[in-house]
């Protein structure tokens, strides 16, 4: 008896709908891929971060390494992120003083700028042309160096007046949208005014206030991480 060959049917009409779906699913599996590895997983590279401030940076009267960059340095390698920040912040510091520094501040491997100033521009009544000014020139110049920049925004206090106030306070919006930058709207976010996180002065927040400001600004500081991580593999993104 001759045995017969194997033969499988084919319908043609069938596939060419299953190549193209199964063409659709590797590409879509390639693609979410890239995102997640841009996007949110950490990277190996570390990341060189300038945080440039005034007391609110520097950690007035904070048991060393309880200061916000210290703090933020702890909350990012927790994550699995590699990361250095530099502590630049000065007590007393202006914007202008911020600015006359900034060259010095910063280093070739900087990839990104945290800018936490103009709080001591609000106390002194400093006039807020001068504090825009000032803000301004230290984003361009850090931009110039393709440095990401962060802009940690600040309130005048209530007793500078409403017309104060009025002029102050849009500042930090207005910069990050002229200069297309990140914004964190507020540093004292959910420490502002509160007694029990802040020292004696009712101005300066103790390590468990700074803790908060770590906490609640973390998200904003990872996605920028990413963002500079993504930017030195050659890929665009908006700083």
């Amino acid at each position: 008896m001759t045995k017969q060959p194997i033969r499988f049917r084919t319908f043609p009409g069938l596939m060419a709908p299953v190549i193209t779906m199964i063409a659709m699913i590797a590409i879509m599996t390639i693609s979410t891929t890239r995102h997640t590895a841009a996007n949110e997983a950490p990277q190996n590279k570390t990341t060189h971060i300038v945080a440039l401030g005034d007391s609110l940076t520097a950690g007035y009267m904070l048991p060393p390494g309880a200061g916000f960059p210290e703090q933020l340095t702890k909350a990012l390698v927790a994550k699995g992120y590699s990361v250095k920040i530099t502590n630049a912040g000065v007590s007393g510091d202006t914007s202008s003083g911020g600015l006359a520094r900034l060259d010095w501040a910063m280093s070739p491997e900087t990839d990104l700028l945290i800018l936490e100033l103009g709080s001591n521009d609000a106390l002194r009544g400093i006039d807020p042309a001068v504090t825009r000014s000032n803000l301004g020139e230290i984003i361009t110049r850090a931009k110039a160096q393709g440095v990401h920049v962060l802009i940690a925004g600040m309130l005048a206090p209530p007793n500078m007046g409403e017309d104060y106030a009025a002029d102050f306070n849009p500042i930090f919006e207005d910069l990050a949208r002229e200069h297309k930058t990140a914004l964190y709207p507020f540093f004292l976010d959910g420490v502002a005014a509160n007694p029990d996180l802040n020292l004696a002065d009712g101005m300066h927040p103790t390590e468990e206030g700074v803790a908060i400001i770590v906490e609640r600004i973390l998200p904003t500081v990872e996605t920028l991480i990413n963002e500079t991580q993504t930017a030195s593999q050659g890929s665009p993104a908006i700083n």
